[in-house]
Order: structure tokens, then sequence, then C-alpha cells
């Protein structure tokens, strides 16, 4: 069992564009679903789906994104927020990742946003990571 699923899923979707890999499959949460559907939205996942095993249970199913180079659109990660020591972060704090070229996203009580979404309805929460 993994005790930090958000550190669980990005080095998971990191590692898959490392190798080429498409499709990562992800044991499903509502949390991580919101996250993932964040990340669609900024581009650097292609498809969110969720789908039923047959014991009953979930699975969440990401796709990644590729340019047209056929390279992974993640470059790299870095956990912030770790469940040993959250970090969290005002609107006004929310600052760029890699000078505009990257992400970071946050868990405000507006729900998951980017930095730049938060700076925007001034939200404030817990950093979860950064993604360029």
């Amino acid at each position: 069992m993994v005790s930090d699923r958000v550190g669980d899923f990005i080095i998971r979707l990191q590692n898959a564009g490392m190798v080429g890999k498409a499709n990562v499959s992800l044991p499903y949460s509502a949390y991580l679903e919101s996250v993932a559907k964040k990340l669609r939205e900024l581009g650097y996942v292609a498809n969110v789906d969720t789908d039923t095993k047959a014991k009953g249970g979930k699975s969440l199913e990401v796709t990644l994104a590729f340019d047209e180079r056929g390279k992974s659109k993640i470059h790299g990660v870095k956990r912030i927020s770790k469940p040993g020591r959250r970090l969290y972060t005002s609107s006004k704090e929310a600052h760029g990742v890699k000078n505009g070229m990257g992400a970071r996203i946050i868990s405000t009580p507006k729900g998951i946003l980017s930095d730049s979404e938060a700076r925007k309805v001034r939200a404030g929460g817990e950093n979860l990571f950064e993604i360029w």
C-alpha cells in the first residue's frame, strides 16, 4: 500500500513518459482523478478515463500527451507537500515554474488549480507538486 498517492501518481506519469509508454493504469480515487483532469487541461495528459475491473474495483486510466517528435510533454516533476510535511501557500506566493514553462498544482478550497488560476481567483492552499 502506498501512503503518498499523489507522489506515486506523478512519478508513475514521469516514468511512463521517460520510457515512451502511452498509458498508465492507477488505483482509482476521486482526488487523483481531479488532479489528472487538471493535467489534461494544462496539456500534459491527453486523456483520463475510469475503468471498472471484474472484481468490482475501479482504476484510473491516464493517456500521456506527446509532442511532434514523440517525446513526452512531462519533462520533470517535483513533489512539494509530502505526507510528513504539508506546505501551504497564499495566492500571492503562488509563483510560476521554470519561467512559465511549467505549472504548480495547488489544492485549494475551490478545487485543484494551477498557480496562474490560483492567482486569478485569489485562492491559496496546499502546494502539491511542480510539473514542467
